[in-house]
């Protein structure tokens, strides 16, 4: 293997880090304060649940994508280069999303970080 595959397996991993940390936070700190704020609120009653559900699966796809990063950079295979970029690509769009609904604030800036890293990890993978 060599320094360019080491360095973008390094950048995927970093990625990876920052978008599991991001997780953790979004579910294990700000899920209760959003569940608390829904109890609160006179919605309807499916919405609360709902809006819950749609919290917790967003952490829980940024698990899935940083562990299929990881996976994909750390095997050896033709599809490895694109399935890292179709993961940064697909969070870099998340950070957009965000961005336009929420504003800038620590999540949207670490999704975008790990989008970023990723992305880059991707392009420095040669092809097999």
């Amino acid at each position: 293997m060599n320094n360019r595959n080491r360095t973008a397996r390094l950048l995927v991993a970093i990625g990876s880090i920052v978008l599991a940390a991001a997780a953790a936070l979004h579910s294990l700190a700000g899920y209760p304060r959003v569940s608390s704020a829904l109890n609160a609120s006179n919605l309807i009653a499916p919405v609360p649940g709902a809006l819950r559900a749609v919290f917790l699966l967003v952490g829980w796809d940024w698990i899935v994508i940083a562990v299929v990063a990881l996976l994909v950079a750390f095997t050896e295979t033709k599809l490895r280069k694109i399935l890292v970029l179709i993961c940064g690509v697909a969070l870099l769009v998340a950070a957009g999303v965000i961005l336009a609904f929420v504003g800038v604030f620590i999540g949207t800036e670490m999704i975008a970080a790990a989008a970023v890293f990723i992305i880059l990890g991707g392009l420095l993978f040669e092809n097999v």
